[in-house]
C-alpha cells in the first residue's frame, strides 16, 4: 500500500498538479493518504474478523 502512494506521489510530482506545488506540501499530502488508506485497511480487515461464516 505504501508503494502505491509513494508511486502515486511520484507520477504526481512529474505529470500533475503536485509539480505545481511545494515538495513539502505534496509529501505531506502523500502521508495523510498513506494514513487514510491504513485506517481503511485496518476498518476492513476489522470488519472481516467480526462477521461469522453464517453471512
Amino acid at each position: 500500500m505504501l508503494f502505491l502512494v509513494a508511486a502515486l506521489m511520484l507520477f504526481g510530482v512529474v505529470l500533475g498538479t503536485a509539480a505545481h506545488v511545494p515538495p513539502t506540501v505534496t509529501a505531506v499530502m502523500a502521508a495523510v493518504i498513506a494514513a487514510w488508506l491504513g485506517v481503511f485497511a485496518l476498518r476492513e480487515r476489522h470488519g472481516r474478523r467480526r462477521r461469522t461464516s453464517a453471512d
